[in-house]
């Protein structure tokens, strides 16, 4: 049976925590769907993947390689792996909701 899946659905905000929901696993990719409450600030990450965000309600800004951005509804951001960033603060009205797609390394084709 087929399944709709609505990204707006169930996006309330989860007390003080950023919620992170995986919608889609494969082997080298991972889509996931994150919920950030107003005001949110996350750790340092520097992550061994590539990982592509797109926010895609609400508002927020980042700090990557130094560099302070401002990414709004619609707006996406390709992070390369080992670079360091995180979330400095997010949107109360409404609240920043992302997609984030983590691209794990393909191993190498084999030449026989």
């Amino acid at each position: 049976m087929l399944q709709i899946f609505n990204l707006f659905d169930h996006a309330s905000a989860n007390g003080f925590q950023e919620r992170f929901e995986t919608l889609l696993r494969c082997p080298n990719l991972e889509l996931e769907r994150i919920i950030s409450p107003a005001g949110s600030r996350s750790e340092l990450f520097v992550q061994e993947q590539d990982e592509w965000v797109a926010v895609i309600q609400g508002e927020a800004l980042l700090e990557m390689a130094g560099e302070q951005l401002t990414l709004s509804r619609g707006d996406s951001l390709f992070i390369p792996a080992h670079t360091p960033h995180q979330v400095l603060q997010t949107s109360q009205d409404p609240l920043c909701i992302w997609l984030a797609l983590h691209i794990h390394a393909c191993p190498p084709l084999s030449s026989t």
